[in-house]
C-alpha cells in the first residue's frame, strides 16, 4: 500500500495539470477531513457517524475569464481532465475584469501557525468515550427538574487539514481540530412543550465543560420555560441575551460586506466615516486570537491576515473585502477572503470582538425596567437597502428589571441602523467564541405579542 499523497503535492499537481491544459494562471486548495459524531436518545445510541475524506479544487484563469472545479478522485489523470475542464469552462466564462491572483508582493511571507494553536493533536477519541460523554449529558440533563423529556444530545469531533497554492508562488496550509458537546431538553407536554438547549465547542478537549455542565444547563434553560406564554404588543426596550446578541452584529458584519457594497445592495452604503455605533464601542477583527476556532495566519487569497478595525469609536472604518471585491471598488483588499474547494472566494470576518460595557447583564435587566429578554431568535427578514428588521424570538419578560415569565411566539421589529446605535453592551461576552459579543440592550422595539 503506498502512503496518501501529502496536501502540498496534490495543489503542487493541480497547478502543473493547469498549465500543461493552457491555463494562464491558477490557485488549488486541498481539504482533508475527519469528523465522528455520536447521538444518544433516550438513554441509547441513536446514531454514529464517521466520516473522512479528501477534497481537492481548482480555479483557473485564461485572460480575465474564470473557472472553479472540484473533486474527491486524488488520481493523476483525474486531475488532468479536471484542468481540462475547468480551462474550456474558462474560456466560455463571461470576462471579469475584477478576478485574479495576488500580486506576489502581497502575499503572507513567515507565519507562524504553531502560535496559533489552532489543533489538539492526537485528541482523536474512541466512539465508545464520545457515547459514554453524550450519555452522561443526557443523564443530567434529565435529571433537571422541570425536565420532560431530553430531545437529544450529542459528542462530536473534526479535524480539518488544509493546503493553498497558487501559481503567483503562495503555498501554505495549516490544521484545526474541534470537540463538542450538545444538549436539548423540552419542558412541558402536548401544545404547552417548550425547548432550549446548550452547545460547546472547542479547540481543544481539555477546555470543553464537562457532559454533566452541559446537560445540565440544557434541562436548566428548558426547565425555565415551563408555561411561556406570548408577551404584550408596543414599544419596548429588549435585551438580547449574549447567546442571541451575536445576530445583531452579524448583521452589521453582512452590509459591511464588499460584495454586497459592490451589488449596491446594502444599507451601509455611504457609511463609511460615518457613526453606526455609540462613540464609546469599536468592533475590531482580530484573526490571530490563540486557540480559536476562526483564526487563521493567511486568508483564502494567501494575504497576510492581521488585527484591524472595523468600527472605530462608533464609526465604520471599513469594508470587509476580498481582491475581487476591493478591485471593483477601487480599495485595497483587507485580508478577508474566504473559500471551499468549489467556488472563488468571497469576503468573510474572522475573529472579532465588541468593545465590552461596564454592567453586568442583570444590571442592564434592572436598568431596562419593562422589556424583553431574548434568549432565541428564529426566521428572519432583512430588507438589505434600508435596514429594515424583523425577526421572530423568545425568552423571558421583565416587569420592575426582575424576569417575570418566560415568552414566545412573538416578533421583534425595528431598524438595524437606528438599533446599532442606541446599543448598551454588558460586560458578559464569552472568551471562548469567535465572535466575542457580549448581551446588547437596544431600546424601543416594536413588540407583536398577544
Amino acid at each position: 500500500m503506498t502512503d496518501a499523497p501529502s496536501l502540498e503535492s496534490l495543489t503542487e499537481a493541480l497547478l502543473s495539470a493547469a498549465r500543461s491544459a493552457g491555463a494562464e494562471a491558477a490557485d488549488a486548495m486541498a481539504v482533508a477531513s475527519t469528523s465522528l459524531s455520536i447521538d444518544t436518545r433516550a438513554g441509547a445510541l441513536e446514531q454514529a457517524e464517521r466520516s473522512e475524506g479528501t477534497e481537492i479544487g481548482l480555479r483557473v484563469f485564461v485572460g480575465k475569464r474564470q473557472a472553479c472545479v472540484s473533486g474527491s478522485d486524488l488520481r493523476a489523470e483525474t486531475m488532468a481532465t479536471m484542468a481540462e475542464r475547468a480551462v474550456a469552462m474558462a474560456r466560455l466564462a463571461p470576462e471579469d475584469p475584477h478576478c485574479g491572483l495576488a500580486d506576489p508582493s502581497q502575499l503572507a511571507q513567515g507565519w507562524d501557525v504553531a502560535a496559533l494553536d489552532l489543533a489538539d493533536v492526537g485528541s482523536e477519541p474512541e466512539a465508545a468515550a464520545l457515547q459514554e460523554a453524550a450519555l452522561a449529558c443526557e443523564a443530567a440533563a434529565a435529571g433537571v427538574s422541570g425536565v420532560t423529556q431530553v430531545e437529544s444530545t450529542s459528542a462530536g469531533f473534526g479535524r480539518t487539514r488544509i493546503h493553498l497554492a497558487a501559481s503567483n508562488g503562495f503555498s501554505g496550509g495549516y490544521m484545526r481540530t474541534g470537540h463538542m458537546l450538545s444538549a436539548s431538553a423540552i419542558t412541558g407536554r402536548g401544545t404547552a412543550m417548550d425547548r432550549d438547549h446548550c452547545y460547546e465547542h472547542r479547540i481543544y478537549h481539555g477546555d470543553l465543560p464537562t457532559p454533566a455542565e452541559v446537560g445540565a444547563l440544557a434541562g436548566e434553560r428548558a426547565a425555565a420555560r415551563s408555561g411561556a406564554r406570548k408577551p404584550p404588543s408596543g414599544r419596548f426596550p429588549v435585551l438580547y441575551d449574549e447567546r442571541a446578541a451575536t445576530s445583531i452584529i452579524g448583521h452589521l458584519l453582512s452590509a459591511a460586506n464588499g460584495a454586497a457594497i459592490a451589488r449596491g445592495s446594502s444599507w451601509l452604503i455611504g457609511k463609511v466615516g460615518e457613526a453606526v455605533l455609540p462613540e464609546a464601542l469599536s468592533l475590531t477583527e482580530e484573526p490571530h486570537r490563540v486557540r480559536i476556532s476562526g483564526s487563521r495566519p493567511f486568508d483564502g487569497e494567501g494575504l497576510p491576515t492581521r488585527a484591524s478595525l472595523l468600527v472605530e469609536n462608533g464609526r465604520l472604518a471599513r469594508w470587509v473585502l476580498d481582491l475581487a471585491s476591493a478591485r471593483k471598488l477601487g480599495l485595497e483588499s483587507t485580508a478577508n477572503a474566504a473559500r471551499g474547494t468549489s467556488a472563488p472566494p468571497s469576503p468573510s470576518v474572522s475573529n472579532v470582538t465588541l468593545t465590552p460595557g461596564s454592567a453586568s447583564r442583570n444590571e442592564l435587566l434592572s436598568s431596562m425596567g419593562t422589556g424583553l429578554l431574548v434568549t432565541s431568535l428564529i426566521g428572519s427578514t432583512i430588507n438589505p437597502n434600508t435596514g429594515d428588521y424583523s425577526r421572530g424570538a423568545s425568552g423571558f419578560w421583565i416587569e420592575n428589571g426582575e424576569i417575570a415569565y418566560p415568552v414566545h411566539e412573538c416578533t421583534i421589529a425595528g431598524n438595524l441602523l437606528d438599533m446599532l446605535a442606541s446599543l448598551t453592551p454588558a460586560n458578559d461576552a464569552k472568551a471562548h467564541k469567535s465572535h466575542r459579543i457580549p448581551s446588547l440592550l437596544v431600546e424601543g422595539l416594536t413588540l407583536a405579542g398577544a
